[in-house]
């Protein structure tokens, strides 16, 4: 591997005056572009789960899963071939490409005139989830060196403003527009992003020199998602039904396949040295967890407090998709917190420590969530406490991330910790919802009402998730090494270490 010299920074080593510059205007211009940009991947998958019953009307359809799932398929697939491509072409480049590709999707998914076209759109939005780790691989090689751990943790963190404001927006759109208000919203505002975008920030010099494995981002993208149509779609098709059979045991031969190429070609898609490394596979173990536990907590959520309390179930408050915004607000405003927080402490604890704190955080939360369901203040407490850690972990994995391995290797490794994040997120609801479909109290124009005990397993289950990230965190090396990789063939030297700036 090695580093290109651009004119942009012409000599990357002597990076000493880079390293004692602050923040400028133009670099919290660039601060503000990313946050929003992320923040858009929170409207984007907010939005439409609050549309589903106006655009499943509309379009007649039962399947209003695909909506969801089209979008996480392909944020699952394409983060190792997106975060190849960034360490061989430019961060901020395919970033742009990233974030274009999406506002083509809503493009597509605003004129649809047919339910699958809408699909289709709404799968090609799902080029968004690369963009997180993106958005903080560029940042660690443009930023000056002081200002990046609190850079990524505002970042990563300031997706929690959407919890509060989401609702309220997507009900005026909604109710003021129509449906397809939201695509176009996405459409405008990831156009002017990414003008900001060019505008407000530098293309990484960081570049790796390899050749794009197609034929292992083929294997790996078609059995990822083979996978996740098989969890995905197993409880409505059957587990032991011929399609679900043959999208599980097919894509997990794709993956098979993958790991077996991965071994024997030159450059791999992914290189399996560095997930085989202590810190990084612990990172995405952590990450992985945090992101399901998260995805289970607030999924239960608004079905708990929008169930009619008149029904007395032991839960409820029958609220209005607006009226949950009370509940968001203690979640995005303590996610907010924690991420600044991690921003401000780096510097004196360490990442690994931040990141348990947050799990632990989680953990006690769900647990506390899982015995209190009809007092209010109590739960938004919990909320706030769930949040906090929410926050803490999300800032936390891109600093462990930039310590664990070298620039070359930053969007490469990232993007192995956001598969895991996407394909736990994907695995843990369907376990969810297996368990709340076994604990039906009753149905109700046409809608089922959960028992008061399915609602406690599945906030058992989220605090479980939790508690096995906590466990991967704990055990994270005290001392991180930022990991470098020979160039030679995938089955060549070991991995070596460069000592990190903080050890």
């Amino acid at each position: 591997m090695h580093t290109d010299i651009s004119p942009e920074n012409p000599n990357p080593t002597d990076s000493t005056e880079s390293d004692q510059r602050g923040w400028t205007p133009r670099l919290i211009g660039s601060l503000v572009t990313i946050v929003l940009l992320l923040e858009m991947l929170a409207v984007s998958y907010m939005m439409i789960s609050i549309a589903l019953p106006e655009i499943a009307a509309h379009y007649r359809t039962t399947q209003s899963a695909w909506l969801l799932t089209a979008f996480l398929l392909v944020g699952a697939v394409s983060c190792p071939l997106v975060g190849r491509l960034a360490d061989m072409h430019g961060k901020r480049r395919i970033l742009l490409g990233c974030t274009l590709g999406a506002a083509l999707g809503s493009l597509v998914s605003a004129l649809a005139p047919t339910y699958p076209i809408l699909i289709a759109g709404r799968a090609l939005t799902g080029l968004l989830t690369p963009c997180l780790f993106l958005s903080y691989s560029l940042i660690r090689d443009v930023y000056p060196k002081r200002t990046v751990p609190m850079a990524v943790s505002i970042a990563t963190s300031g997706m929690g403003v959407i919890t509060v404001a989401a609702p309220f927006l997507a009900g005026w759109l909604i109710d003021g527009f129509g449906f397809r208000s939201i695509f176009w919203f996405a459409v405008i505002g990831l156009s002017v992003l990414a003008v900001l975008l060019v505008l407000t920030t530098d293309e990484s010099s960081v570049r790796t020199h390899a050749r794009l494995d197609l034929v292992g981002a083929t294997l790996l993208s078609v059995g990822l998602a083979g996978v996740l149509v098989a969890i995905s779609f197993g409880p409505k098709w059957g587990w032991t039904a011929p399609g679900t059979l043959a999208c599980l045991v097919g894509g997990a031969l794709l993956v098979g396949g993958w790991l077996a190429s991965a071994r024997l070609v030159r450059d791999p898609l992914i290189d399996l040295r560095v997930l085989r490394t202590r810190s990084v596979a612990l990172t995405t173990l952590g990450a992985g967890a945090c992101y399901g536990a998260g995805v289970v907590y607030s999924l239960i959520l608004p079905l708990m407090c929008m169930t009619p309390a008149a029904l007395d179930l032991g839960y409820g408050f029958g609220v209005t998709a607006k009226g949950f915004a009370v509940f968001q607000a203690p979640f995005g405003a303590a996610t907010m917190v924690g991420g600044i927080a991690v921003g401000l402490l780096v510097p004196r604890i360490r990442p690994r420590q931040l990141m348990t704190a947050g799990l632990v955080l989680e953990t006690v939360a769900a647990l506390l969530s899982a015995g209190v369901h009809d007092q209010k203040v109590l739960l938004m407490v919990f909320i706030a406490l769930f949040g906090l850690g929410q926050g803490l972990i999300y800032a936390s994995i891109p600093n462990l991330v930039i310590e664990a391995v070298a620039p070359q290797l930053q969007a490469t490794a990232a993007s192995i910790v956001a598969v895991a994040q996407s394909l736990v997120s994907a695995v843990v609801p369907i376990l969810a919802f297996t368990i709340l479909n076994s604990h039906i109290a009753l149905v109700a124009e046409g809608r089922a009402f959960y028992a008061d005990l399915g609602i406690t397993l599945v906030f058992l289950l989220s605090a479980g998730v939790a508690f096995v990230g906590a466990i991967a965190a704990y055990a994270l090396p005290r001392k991180i090494h930022a990991l470098t990789l020979d160039r030679g063939s995938a089955t060549g030297p070991a991995p070596s270490v460069a000592t990190a700036g903080r050890g």
